[in-house]
């Protein structure tokens, strides 16, 4: 059961992702999730982030922010990236996921999802069928509602972990 919330990969930030590497598996289009995962809590586009978007475009990928934020807050963090976005995705539910690989346009074999949510990010990720990366929050500061929930996430990366151990 718990499976249902494992990434395919955990990794300590989003700025250590290969996308190069992806990019020659051939993955050609990225879903993102903001807060956590790209930038501290309801901040801005900083320069590493704007830097890891223009690699990504250089590359040749098609990227797509996916937020359970509303609109204003996404757009904010859009403006020095101009990539796709998705406010409001009502996160896990696999609706937008898809939705994003349609703006992207690719498809469940060649995309992949990064976030720093298991029953959120993962979790919609792995029932719409796509490659998830759970990554390390970047700052511990989070709402109330998402603190709760790491705990629980804790008792799900225990397991995970151990299964990983066990190759």
């Amino acid at each position: 059961m718990l499976q249902s919330f494992y990434p395919d990969e955990y990794l300590d930030s989003t700025y250590v992702i290969d996308f190069d590497k992806m990019y020659q598996k051939g993955y050609r289009g990225i879903i993102f999730d903001i807060d956590n995962t790209l930038v501290p809590h309801g901040a801005p586009a900083d320069d590493r982030a704007k830097a890891l978007f223009a690699h990504l475009k250089s590359l040749g990928f098609q990227c797509c922010l996916l937020s359970n934020n509303q609109r204003p807050r996404v757009e904010m963090f859009n403006e020095e990236i101009q990539v796709h976005f998705i406010e409001d995705a009502h996160k896990p539910s696999v609706k937008n996921y898809r939705k994003a690989m349609e703006l992207m346009k690719t498809d469940l074999s060649n995309t992949l999802f990064v976030g720093d949510q298991l029953f959120t990010d993962v979790y919609g990720a792995r029932r719409t069928g796509i490659y998830s990366i759970l990554v390390k929050p970047i700052h511990p500061k989070e709402e109330i509602q998402i603190v709760l929930k790491r705990y629980l996430e804790r008792i799900v990366l225990y397991f995970y972990k151990r299964k990983i151990d066990k190759g």
